[in-house]
């Protein structure tokens, strides 16, 4: 195992290479002036695009920008994001930890849903349990997260007053000294004993953790049935029966294990998804996490913040592949990492 765990780190920075010559020759199909804008950080700046242009080797060959740049990043220097008025660096370690704790606080529920209801329809095949989980899995799966987002945005803000977007609430980020954005603030609330803060944090996440849950739950719903149902038509569960087991031995403890593995590939994507930014959902709900940073960079095309997403999302979906790959020989010892 150990080294199945180096070979895959070993492969991490020939993806990250390969992702950066991806999107580094899309912005290439920018002009150097459009290209330029990126590097302006006062208003000074914007009658001084030529300037610019020569200053940060805008106009010379793909080649040498991308060596230019590349040289930059390796010295921890990913520019700077317009979006965020400070470094892309900075911006994404800032927008990190919201995005981190919005992962989190989702991915329990959408795991403890996606795979109880799984196995509820996959266990009771074609008895109304299954069926009542199969409208509801392909009704919310059909939706669209941003329509279930300003859904409930509607009805649990704009009428009841109950949940406000963004991630603290402003009198209270004031009052305490609190910054809205960076920082592991729930964790901050939770170690410090601080609850008026705890209780308006994790209000300020129940929005954007159902409209998360809603939708990836019920794609996941959709795939633990259907392995259930596969693995129950094995033969091997066939022969456990005949043998006198309990039925629910047989299908909590055989059935069930072995069809969690394809299920354990679906909980990585979404855990990827998650942390790699939720754009629409954090977009909708105002939460400073990256995925909003992403989507604001990429409407007034800020270069560098949009590459450095792009590194950090290929990074992360690396790692999370791994521990996924990692997991599946837990789940079944039959797996061999050679």
């Amino acid at each position: 195992m150990f080294n199945f765990i180096v070979r895959r780190l070993l492969q991490l920075p020939l993806v990250l290479f390969g992702v950066s010559i991806l999107i580094f020759a899309l912005t290439q199909l920018l002009s150097p002036e459009v290209r330029a804008v990126a590097y302006i950080r006062n208003e000074k700046q914007i009658n001084q695009l030529p300037e610019i242009v020569r200053q940060y080797g805008l106009d010379k060959d793909i080649f040498t920008q991308y060596g230019i740049w590349l040289s930059n990043v390796l010295q921890g220097n990913l520019g700077w994001s317009t979006a965020a008025r400070r470094p892309v660096a900075e911006a994404l370690a800032a927008a990190l930890p919201a995005t981190i704790e919005l992962a989190v606080a989702a991915l329990i529920p959408i795991v403890l849903f996606g795979v109880f209801f799984g196995v509820w329809a996959g266990v009771n095949r074609n008895k109304w349990q299954d069926q009542v989980s199969r409208v509801f899995s392909i009704f919310f799966y059909s939706l669209p997260s941003f329509v279930v987002g300003i859904t409930l945005l509607a009805v649990f803000y704009g009428n009841l007053q109950w949940f406000e977007p963004g991630r603290i609430n402003t009198i209270l980020s004031l009052t305490q000294g609190l910054p809205s954005v960076d920082g592991f603030l729930v964790t901050r609330a939770l170690f410090t004993g601080n609850w008026e803060l705890l209780t308006d944090l994790l209000k300020h996440l129940v929005l954007p953790v159902a409209t998360l849950t809603i939708v990836s739950s019920a794609g996941l719903m959709r795939v633990v049935r259907s392995n259930v149902v596969d693995q129950i038509n094995q033969d091997y569960v066939r022969t456990a029966r005949a043998k006198g087991l309990a039925p629910r031995t047989v299908t909590y403890k055989h059935a069930l294990r072995n069809a969690l593995i394809p299920v354990v590939t679906m909980v990585g994507t979404i855990l990827y998804g998650l942390l790699g930014g939720v754009a629409i959902t954090e977009t909708v709900f105002n939460y400073p996490g990256i995925g909003a940073f992403a989507a604001q960079a990429a409407i007034i095309v800020d270069i560098p913040g949009v590459l450095g997403f792009a590194l950090f999302a290929a990074f992360a979906v690396t790692l999370i592949n791994l521990v996924v790959d990692l997991l599946y020989g837990v789940i079944d010892p039959r797996i061999r990492y050679d």
